[in-house]
């Protein structure tokens, strides 16, 4: 089992255990346009509603210049004229003030919402990469799409906001103006919340995500969650005859649980994992990266059904030598790393990517490519390749078989983690064919030295590290604390979170304290490289390493060890 520290549970924010749709603020807009395209920028008026917790918090309306004439049907239709816009600030000046208002860069996080949104949320992107201004990429809803999610066909004849808002009864009628436009969606976008919250959606991720009414099997497993923390880690479902049926990690395991009970799940997998599920177990975690590799293990070590990952855990494959007296190459799967006395490559994520190294190999040395195992009493007529001069033929006997040692060790080499004499080979033979204008033959050969210089990287890298007895890492997070772990020989050992603030040099001597004195082994590669991608996110820091080791980054760049943290 992983040692749990102790978390920061005062340190939680609204981020970490979901994001309740009444603490949500929502920023409502319209525009009206002068026709064209949303690169024209053409925008007439903006108008836009604030609202938060059902309540308006703050209107916006403003007449734009778009630069062009108003055609005579788009008066018509909004009312607006050039009068109108004839002494209206520019497209960039309306844009920038209306961002100001949205306050996405404030800390409430506002979601931007709109009734057809491509077409608002488009003339806006298009005005900002035209008058040079950062578009915030704010998550955008559409009231559109929701509504059709969410109403039945019998309920309303079309989706179009007048008819929406007529069905919600919403004291503003939309006018073809951006403001009463913007009010009217209002009270479109809170008659759908009211909807689905009827139905157990109840945080911006639900309504994000929601795709129909949930099954009332469904609904009515919500229990399981009763009593679950609201802290990050892993979870577990079992059924009645206490089997496990699916294992996941999240930052608020109870509001991730209770998602699994509403219309927010849409996986059929997970609507019959629901179905079967008796009860919820919970494993609370310091770090995110705790929760993950505690996930990798719980799926490895109790093959869940619905998880994927469980039921082909072998699938990773190696390039490695069989153990006879003529070796040859040969596929390995399995998903812990090789034994020490192995020399491989990889892992690859599939056989073919493992053959294309296999060919690589082959094209730059004679190793013999029979699957015929060789003895002393073997009686074997030479292949073809022999006869191409592309293997020695050791299944003669005699002066043939001289000098095959010399061929292993130079596969062997390879697989030890060189491969730039082969890759040079090969990139002289690339040149070749290019020259020849054999271009598909050479993109053959290129797919082949990718497949193979890949194999080799991924395979030293987890040699490196898998050869530190630890490795003390730290990443800031997002609460301006640290989190802490310890690697021993490439596998997680024990991690502990500093809270802001305070010296993180104790939390260090801490963890130290916290490592087991048996680690366990053999290590999941998948675990390994999880570790790997952490170390090297670019902004993890390196604490402290064992004497005599040095962490190579995946850019190559050495990292000094015994690095303190420093705030």
């Amino acid at each position: 089992m992983l040692p749990i520290a102790e978390p920061a549970i005062s340190a939680l924010t609204i981020a970490d255990i979901g994001q309740p749709l009444s603490q949500t603020t929502f920023v409502v807009v319209d525009l009206e346009t002068a026709g064209g395209k949303p690169v024209d920028a053409g925008i007439t008026e903006i108008g836009a509603v604030k609202v938060r917790g059902g309540e308006v918090v703050g209107e916006f309306r403003t007449f734009c210049a778009p630069g062009v004439p108003i055609p005579a049907f788009i008066s018509v239709l909004t009312g607006i004229t050039d009068h109108h816009v004839a002494d209206a600030p520019s497209v960039a000046t309306a844009v920038r003030e209306f961002l100001a208002f949205a306050g996405f860069d404030s800390g409430d996080n506002p979601v931007l919402v709109a009734h057809n949104s491509p077409f608002d949320v488009g003339f806006l992107k298009a005005a900002c990469i035209k008058f040079d201004i950062n578009w915030p990429k704010p998550p955008v809803l559409d009231t559109v799409v929701l509504a059709r999610k969410i109403l039945r066909k019998d309920e309303v004849r079309n989706r179009k906001l007048a008819t929406l808002a007529n069905y919600f009864r919403a004291p503003v009628s939309p006018t073809h103006r951006a403001l009463d436009d913007a009010r009217a969606t209002v009270s479109v976008l809170h008659g759908l919340i009211e909807r689905v919250g009827n139905l157990g959606v109840h945080d911006l991720e639900g309504l994000q995500t929601f795709n129909g009414p949930a099954t009332e099997k469904r609904r009515r497993k919500r229990y399981l969650a009763d009593g679950l923390p609201e802290l990050p880690g892993v979870y577990i479902f079992y059924d009645g005859n206490n089997r496990p049926l699916y294992v996941g990690t999240s930052t608020s395991i109870r509001k991730r649980v209770m998602s699994y009970f509403t219309a927010a799940e849409t996986r059929p997998r997970m609507t019959s994992m629901v179905e079967l599920a008796q009860r919820v177990d919970a494993h609370v975690c310091a770090t995110s990266l705790e929760a993950a590799i505690r996930e990798l293990r719980m799926i490895n070590e109790l093959r869940p059904t619905y998880n994927f990952r469980s039921r082909n855990p072998e699938k990773t494959t190696w390039v490695t030598m069989t153990d006879e007296r003529f070796p040859r190459l040969s596929l390995s799967r399995q998903s812990t790393l090789p034994d020490s006395q192995r020399v491989a490559i990889g892992p690859f994520t599939n056989g073919s990517s493992a053959e294309l190294a296999m060919h690589a190999i082959y094209q730059v040395t004679d190793l013999r490519q029979c699957k015929e195992r060789i003895t002393s009493k073997t009686s074997i007529s030479p292949c073809v390749l022999y006869e191409m001069k592309r293997c020695i033929a050791p299944c003669l006997t005699g002066g043939e078989t001289v000098g095959y040692e010399n061929i292993v060790s130079d596969v062997n080499y390879i697989l030890k983690g060189d491969s730039s004499s082969a890759s040079s080979k090969l990139m002289g033979r690339i040149q070749d064919l290019v020259s020849d204008e054999k271009f598909e033959d050479a993109a053959v050969i290129r797919d082949r030295m990718h497949a193979l210089e890949d194999g080799v990287h991924r395979s030293s890298r987890l040699r490196q590290i898998t050869s530190i007895p630890l490795v003390i890492a730290a990443e800031l997070n997002a609460l301006g604390g640290w989190d802490i772990h310890a690697i021993s020989h490439g596998r997680f050992a024990a991690g502990i979170v500093a809270p802001p603030g305070e010296d993180p040099k104790p939390f260090v001597l801490k963890l130290k304290s916290m490592i087991p004195s048996d680690i366990g082994l053999p290590t999941l590669v998948s675990e390994i490289e999880l570790v790997l991608k952490w170390l090297g996110n670019g902004v993890t820091r390196l604490v402290e390493i064992s004497d005599g080791h040095t962490w190579l980054h995946p850019i190559h760049a050495k990292v000094r060890a015994n690095e303190l943290i420093s705030s």
